[in-house]
């Protein structure tokens, strides 16, 4: 009779733990899904969910910018993006000068200017090797950029990595030659494992 009361109370006690455990895992499956939801807002703002038409979409829209934009290189230090915009202002309506910059802010030497039609880039080319600023610029047609199409350069041979071939080691001078007249002794590097040779 005791030992069925005892049975009865920890049926009472299984139950309820297992009544807290649903009523903890649906609340945290709600979480789960509100996280998701916020997530899926945040990334639509950010548009970084790119699907693939919208991807092939935003190339295509970068090709037909690029279409109507021009490289000008050897640009001078000094120059704004205004005086550049006024020296292309004669070719066409421009929409936009880029004058690229390292991570000090410091200009880089070269500018891309955007105009709003395409034939304004024949008149740009044109100007190729006008003066600004008492520089001769260099005009060119924008090429557009694709992604993953790096030009490969190859490693330069690092003397302290090994694998350095085509170069004899530093070889001591000696007050004679303990290997006979005219030889020399070869001083190895110690071989340590190259994945480019």
């Amino acid at each position: 009779m005791e030992n069925d009361d005892v049975d009865m109370q920890a049926a009472d006690t299984n139950e309820a733990d297992l009544d807290d455990m649903k009523k903890r895992l649906k609340e945290m499956e709600d979480e789960a899904a509100a996280l998701r939801e916020m997530q899926a807002k945040v990334e639509k703002e950010m548009g970084s969910v790119q699907d693939p038409a919208n991807a092939s979409a935003s190339q295509a829209n970068r090709e037909e910018i690029d279409a109507r934009s021009v490289f000008v290189g050897n640009v001078d230090y000094s120059c704004t993006p205004e005086e550049v915009q006024q020296h292309f202002q004669s070719c066409g309506t421009v929409n936009r000068v880029t004058i690229r910059t390292d991570k000090f802010g410091q200009p880089k030497g070269y500018a891309y200017v955007e105009f709003v039609e395409v034939e304004a880039v024949q008149e740009a080319l044109s100007l190729n090797e006008s003066e600004l600023h008492g520089r001769q610029l260099k005009v060119t047609a924008k090429r557009t950029n694709i992604p993953g199409m790096k030009q490969h350069r190859p490693r330069r041979a690092n003397p302290y990595m090994g694998g350095f071939r085509g170069r004899t080691p530093y070889a001591p001078p000696f007050m004679y030659s303990p290997y006979g007249y005219g030889k020399v002794p070869r001083f190895r590097m110690p071989m340590r494992y190259s994945p480019y040779y």
